[in-house]
């Protein structure tokens, strides 16, 4: 699901959700870290780069970035969620990406 798709009033709601009590950058990223994890409905497929991949978790790499953790047979890839390509239909939760 794309921003595009949701309202600008749903959209302000679900950012004011994820920052209410958020104050900096980095509590505001983690504010959507939380949201993410507990509505994202995983795993689902996707594909990236042509091929199927299954989306297992949402994680934090070093730098803070919210990312996907993608898997392909015993090969593991880290996407910032924000690349991440959605199946379509997405999965329940996605509004949240």
């Amino acid at each position: 699901m794309s921003a595009r798709e949701l309202s600008r009033a749903r959209l302000d709601a679900l950012i004011e959700e994820a920052i209410i009590d958020a104050y900096t950058e980095s509590e505001q990223r983690i504010g959507f870290y939380t949201m993410i994890g507990d509505n994202l409905v995983l795993p689902f497929t996707t594909q990236v780069l042509g091929q199927d991949v299954k989306v297992s978790k949402v994680d934090l790499n070093d730098a803070e970035e919210i990312v996907a953790v993608c898997m392909r047979g015993r090969a593991r890839q880290a996407i910032p969620i924000l690349d991440l390509p959605l199946p379509s239909p997405a999965p329940a939760g996605a509004e949240w990406i």
